[in-house]
């Protein structure tokens, strides 16, 4: 059986014990059905509108691309793969024309 990695140190040595998971390698136990509900992101676009996973989106301004000399113009689109909890990038996306890669979702606006 397949249990998610801890929510403290991302262990995938998880155990469970009755209702509770626990992660041998930090001591956190947790009960998995309390952190679901907890773990829902909330990740919004330029204009407030809540993103998820597989919306499509458009640039909602140029962007440099870090580490290269090219540049994302307004109104490209991209498709979100996925949403991580991230300080710089929170949208993995693959975006027309550039390929894959993270983006900021304040700088997209939901299509």
């Amino acid at each position: 059986m397949s249990f998610p990695p801890c929510p403290s140190c991302k262990s995938e040595f998880v155990y469970q014990d009755q209702n509770h998971l626990i992660c041998p390698e930090c001591a956190h136990e947790w009960n998995p059905s309390e952190i679901l509900s907890e773990q829902a992101l909330t990740i919004k676009d330029a204009n407030g509108t809540l993103l998820d996973e597989g919306d499509k989106v458009t640039l909602a301004k140029d962007l440099k691309v870090k580490g290269g000399s090219q540049v994302l113009k307004i109104g490209t689109k991209a498709v979100i793969k996925r949403i991580v909890d991230g300080k710089d990038h929170q949208l993995d996306c693959k975006v027309n024309g550039a390929g894959e890669m993270m983006v900021t979702a304040k700088f997209v606006k939901k299509a």
